[in-house]
């Protein structure tokens, strides 16, 4: 735990004014800033996609980020979402420790995903609302967070490419849906995830024309690469 504050401490501090921070284009009508509010907390479901989706943009705009708690997340699934590995930091395994590290991590990485291995308590959640809103940070949760801005959750996956038992798959579309306190009507995308150059992509007609194939259970994880 020493040894992580020390190596963190050692990075720039940011100023807490900044403005919403960037999402791709295909996600931005989810969010009223059309992008990250700081000060916030996310709650994503499972979906390793879309968690890689919402880390691409602010990495390739300069932003650090970090996972927490995400032993199967290889650093080669992010770049190919798009994450900047420069800017990436992965703490697989924290263990109890997740709370503190989290915290920790928080003071001066600008966007950090964890997912919990159980709830928190009350107490602990608002101490880190609280660090995150002095510094303008952004916080992905993967699983519920009491007063979290926005929940977002993907749903209705369609691949396409296979044709009568037979051909490659060769894209998925996919549902990305919000509803936060800020927009209690729900918002919702249709888009590619993962897209032709890996970060998502709006849906196209094309895309929709070719024969689709819907999972009956789950398909989110191939290789630790989509989710």
């Amino acid at each position: 735990m020493q040894r992580l504050r020390t190596q963190i401490t050692r990075m720039q501090r940011r100023s807490a004014q900044v403005d919403a921070m960037p999402v791709h284009p295909a996600l931005a009508p989810l969010f009223p800033e059309g992008g990250l509010r700081p000060g916030a907390v996310y709650s994503l479901d499972t979906a390793t996609s879309l968690l890689l989706a919402l880390l691409s943009a602010p990495s390739r705009a300069g932003s650090w980020c970090a996972a927490i708690g995400m032993p199967e997340l290889a650093a080669e699934a992010a770049e190919s979402y798009g994450v900047d590995l420069e800017r990436f930091a992965l703490v697989p395994e924290p263990g109890d420790r997740w709370l503190p590290v989290t915290s920790a991590v928080a003071e001066v990485f600008p966007v950090v995903a964890v997912r919990p291995p159980r709830a928190a308590r009350d107490g602990d959640t608002a101490r880190i609302g609280a660090k995150l809103r002095d510094r303008g940070g952004v916080l992905l949760v993967q699983g519920a967070w009491p007063q979290a801005e926005a929940t977002l959750r993907l749903h209705d996956p369609a691949w396409s490419g296979l044709g009568q038992g037979h051909g490659l798959l060769a894209a998925r579309e996919v549902t990305v849906s919000a509803i936060g306190r800020r927009f209690p009507v729900p918002r919702s995308v249709r888009v590619q995830l993962p897209g032709p150059l890996g970060a998502p992509a709006v849906a196209t007609d094309t895309a929709t024309q070719r024969p689709t194939w819907r999972p009956v259970g789950r398909l989110d994880r191939l290789g630790a690469v989509a989710g």
